[in-house]
């Protein structure tokens, strides 16, 4: 959060504001990477006039076509960078298609003052509510990209409540055709899609686990009815660039008390040949600090695949590392003895197969997040890392991870090379405004 905030200081001059019907001129400097299809987000303060959902298109100084602009509201990331009087905060978002290495370019977003026209291929949510189960889903046109699913607890048995003692997100295969991801049932459900939570959870006197959730002990020990449950929505951008909701969610523990609030974000981009998905959280106790532990296979953020990979596929999981592809089959886990290297990895994927069809998802960690990472490896379809911190009311812990899914399986290099723009994004400096 730090070194993001740092680098917004580059293009957010002092007193910066654009007005309605506008033109809003920036550099975008690659730096030491070349991007392909890079998202770009340039925090700016607006006239209150400016329609959120205008329409804006981005060229470059002779007037070509570069890419569509969309606005969101501020983030988890950009909503510390605070509007003027009389100005409202509003985020550009690009995809910046190609930029080589060492080169900038000068753009400039042409803001309409009217809202832009939906698009048959916009990204937009999809919910529904049925007695059994609370989902909303991220579509783009009509394929399905990634669903939520956030059913309340529902302790009327117990295959009931393993259903439903925990929120969140099945991602689905780039065609939209499937689900790539685990849910509720098949082996160690309590692995599910894309998911955030810890096995140690400490707080005053106790210790509840977010991760397995287990049922109420039946001897009367009430430390075991930690779940997360979801409790709004605090905000949903959808458009042509980009799809996201923010989800708060409750972290419960003795009593069914919550103990912590966070906020879930997941954004998808509009990124050709895959899904990129990011995810941010921020987690802010109730009362008493927190402090979150557990062990690699059942704490922090992790991805986990369909049940098909347990049940058919496992032996065909390859892992790509860093240091390399290893052979089929091949696991590292960190376990805090023999094997105390496999941490604080800038990334980690894992490629498998479902339905006859070999996939890679790209795990991609940053520096800023709580170190030290231990990552976990499983054949069967499971991968990721956790950390271990006491985390305050006063100071929340935000995270922030993105995933990369793709048909095929990636190389080392291919995984690195998203890795380095991820950590290093370009730097924008923002020129105007000037008024069209």
């Amino acid at each position: 959060m730090r070194h993001f905030l740092s680098a917004l200081s580059l293009f957010l001059g002092a007193g910066l504001t654009v007005e309605a019907a506008q033109t809003i001129e920036f550099t975008v400097s690659a730096g030491k990477f070349t991007r392909v299809n890079e998202p770009v987000c340039i925090p700016l303060q607006l006239d209150v006039k400016t329609p959120p959902t205008a329409a804006v298109t981005i060229e470059d100084d002779a007037g070509q076509f570069v890419a569509t602009g969309q606005f969101t509201g501020p983030d988890l990331l950009t909503e510390s960078v605070k509007a003027a009087v009389g100005k409202q905060r509003l985020d550009l978002h690009l995809l910046l298609p190609k930029l080589e290495a060492g080169k900038s370019l000068r753009l400039r977003a042409i803001v309409a003052d009217q809202p832009r026209q939906t698009a048959k291929d916009d990204f937009h949510f999809h919910s529904e509510v049925s007695r059994d189960e609370h989902w909303t889903e991220l579509r783009r046109g009509e394929r399905p990209i990634m669903r939520y699913l956030y059913t309340p607890l529902d302790e009327s048995s117990k295959e009931a409540r393993d259903r439903t003692f925990k929120v969140f997100h099945h991602v689905y295969d780039p065609t939209g055709e499937r689900f790539l991801t685990n849910g509720a049932g098949g082996r160690f459900p309590h692995h599910r899609g894309l998911f955030y939570g810890f096995m140690r959870c400490s707080y005053g006197k106790n210790t509840v686990d977010t991760w397995h959730c287990p049922a109420p002990d039946p001897k009367g020990k009430r430390n075991n009815e930690a779940h997360q449950a979801h409790s709004g929505v605090k905000s949903i951008s959808t458009g042509p660039v980009l799809g996201r909701h923010i989800v708060e969610i409750d972290w419960n523990g003795v009593g069914k008390k919550t103990f912590a609030r966070e906020q879930r974000q997941l954004t998808v981009y509009s990124v050709p040949g895959g899904t990129l998905i990011d995810f941010v959280s921020k987690l802010t106790p109730t009362d008493e600090p927190v402090k979150l532990d557990g062990d690699p296979q059942h704490a922090g953020f992790h991805f986990r695949a369909a049940n098909e990979v347990s049940d058919k596929t496992a032996k065909q999981t390859i892992f790509i590392r860093p240091d390399g592809t290893d052979k089929p089959g091949a696991t590292r886990n960190w376990d805090g003895k023999q094997n105390t290297t496999h941490v604080n990895l800038p990334w980690l994927a894992m490629s498998f197969v479902v339905n006859n069809q070999r996939y890679t998802c790209a795990y991609l960690d940053r520096p800023d997040n709580p170190k030290e990472a231990r990552f976990s490896e499983r054949d069967y379809g499971r991968f990721g890392s956790y950390f271990v911190t006491t985390v305050t009311k006063e100071k929340p812990l935000v995270v922030r991870y993105r995933v990369w899914l793709q048909a095929g399986q990636m190389t080392p290099d291919a995984v690195k090379a998203l890795s380095e723009v991820f950590v290093t994004p370009v730097e924008v400096k923002v020129k105007g405004p000037t008024a069209s």
